[in-house]
């Protein structure tokens, strides 16, 4: 491994969900022209990338999580040219891109499955994880889709079940086929030589199953959260459907290829069970360049002692891996919602503040530089399968999906001319874009300068990080990379405290980031939601801003 810094490593990625950023075409559906419409927008946020939700053709049962051609642009989104103008106008503006890719399963529709459920003697007969019936006939094991009930469908085409990790309508790819593993490879080469800068791996653990079909055992402890508590899926433990062995060599694989390209980044979605572990082995050299899981995306509480022990779980040395840290996507309830802040817009911002300082990526979802708080939709407005299958237990992830407000005054806030495929909440209306535009304290206003502000601070990017004892609330740490280290303190509180200057070596105070804290003879006195950047004593940054 190179021991020069690379631009992915403290990178802030921006993720667009791409049926609710900007519809240009008045269909309700957000698309690719939508998006290079607004990459000034991203790029005056100050993050380093964009990561687009899937765009490629699909029957969208899963909202372009179940492909049927890895290869062409769908028709909702776009055409095929789109995607070389977004990629051009984005590296113009310094943005760099990664593409989602579904490898695990497809598409029913897709002709590889077509093809493979005809007979069990086609060319792709054993493209698909397909097998014989129970002795009673039923499912052939205990295995359990993620969106309800067995993971295993019936096809009276090869009288024969066939796997499906999430919706019956999304197969499973066989792995264990060699014919895939080039299959999925030569889909992601065709996206390299257009431009792509990357992937973001959707449920990378998910690739390759037990060949023998054992049962998954039970899991022995309860499920944590209210997003796993209602499922069933969460009472097994999964050490046979997913994250087996053979993962880890086909990942080696595609890093390979995308090691034969400059700058090129490979971004993996972990899953809930056994993740420090899972984020060791899949990010360890040659495979991952970074990962990330669930622990704080479904934490409930906005709370330091859970960053830490996430962070300390994980591990911060120069051979742990790079972690990429995240509170929103596209599939979690929204933060100010999740955490009880929605009241609290600087909750927000020091939370953002914090993921990006610490040592790794971050994820930045649209509209959580906004504060958006969870859409409150009905059961009529649901799109979402996962939340239609589970109501009223789990009100699914629309509400994390709804169109990006941009002008306060505008039909459905400026996203379409048209009814959207999802309504937009009043409540997003009053934090729309031309709104915080114009307040100089506004989530958005502050976000920028932090993160403009952040660009001036490699240490904050890729230094190595120490984390330091704090009162309870904050979380205090050193990022250093041997040039200019910086030291942080952020208080996920909603009432102030006072640091012991004698704690840690805080140093002078930096400025410049947006957070108004001061120190006396007393300490460092943080607000509630509020941070503190210092310089050690002595220690100096070329070319930064103090």
């Amino acid at each position: 491994m190179t021991t020069q810094p690379q631009w992915w490593q403290g990178a802030a990625i921006y993720q667009i969900y791409p049926r609710s950023f900007l519809d240009t075409t008045g269909n309700g559906v957000g698309d690719l022209a939508g998006i290079t419409r607004k990459l000034d927008y991203v790029a005056d946020l100050g993050v380093d990338a964009i990561w687009i939700s899937p765009f490629v053709q699909s029957p969208m049962k899963d909202y372009g999580y179940d492909v049927s051609d890895y290869r062409a642009v769908d028709p909702l989104f776009g055409q095929q040219g789109d995607v070389q103008v977004l990629f051009d106008e984005a590296h113009k503006r310094g943005l760099k891109v990664l593409m989602d890719q579904v490898l695990s399963h497809t598409s029913d529709q897709h002709p590889w499955f077509a093809e493979s459920k005809l007979s069990r003697d086609n060319p792709k007969a054993d493209w698909y994880v397909w097998a014989d019936a129970a002795p009673d006939g039923g499912p052939p094991n205990n295995w359990l889709s993620v969106f309800g009930g067995p993971s295993w469908q019936w096809s009276p085409w090869r009288s024969q079940y066939y796997l499906h990790n999430f919706l019956r309508e999304q197969p499973d790819l066989n792995f264990h086929n060699p014919d895939v593993q080039e299959a999925m490879l030569d889909v992601c080469r065709y996206w390299l030589d257009l431009g792509a800068d990357g992937f973001r791996l959707d449920v990378c653990a998910f690739y390759f199953h037990d060949r023998q079909l054992r049962d998954n055992p039970p899991e022995p402890e309860a499920p944590r959260g209210a997003h796993f508590q209602f499922n069933p899926y969460s009472h097994q433990r999964h050490t046979r459907d997913i994250s087996q062995p053979e993962n880890l060599g086909f990942l080696e694989r595609l890093r390979a290829l995308i090691d034969d390209y400059e700058d090129r980044v490979l971004l993996g979605e972990m899953h809930q069970e056994n993740y420090a572990q899972l984020h060791r082995d899949y990010t360890a050299p040659s495979r991952l360049h970074l990962a990330y899981g669930y622990d704080l995306l479904g934490a409930e509480t906005l709370d330091a002692a859970v960053v830490r022990a996430s962070v300390e779980k994980l591990g911060h040395a120069d051979d742990d891996g790079w972690p990429c840290w995240a509170m929103d996507n596209h599939d979690f309830t929204r933060t100010p919602t999740r955490c009880g802040v929605e009241d609290e817009p600087d909750a927000a911002v020091v939370a953002l503040a914090a993921l990006t300082c610490l040592r790794g990526a971050s994820c930045l979802y649209q509209g959580s530089e906004l504060a958006l708080p969870e859409a409150q939709l009905d059961f009529e407005d649901l799109q979402d399968p996962y939340g239609k299958e589970f109501w009223p237990a789990y009100k699914g992830r629309d509400g994390a999906r709804t169109p990006m407000p941009w002008k306060a005054e505008k039909p459905h806030c400026g996203f379409s001319e048209a009814d959207p495929w999802l309504p937009v909440p009043p409540a997003h209306a009053r934090l729309a874009v031309d709104v915080q535009d114009t307040q100089p304290g506004s989530p958005l206003n502050r976000v920028r300068a932090f993160l403009d502000w952040r660009r001036g601070e490699p240490a904050l990017r890729t230094g190595s990080m120490v984390i330091h004892d704090a009162p309870d609330g904050v979380l205090a740490f050193t990022r250093d990379d041997g040039q200019g280290p910086v030291f942080c303190a952020f208080n996920l509180a909603s009432e102030g405290t006072c640091l012991d200057l004698g704690h840690a070596v805080s140093g002078d105070a930096l400025d410049g980031h947006g957070f108004g804290c001061h120190a006396d003879d007393s300490g460092i006195h943080l607000p509630a939601w509020g941070a503190w950047f210092g310089r050690p004593p002595g220690a100096q940054a070329e070319g930064t801003r103090a």
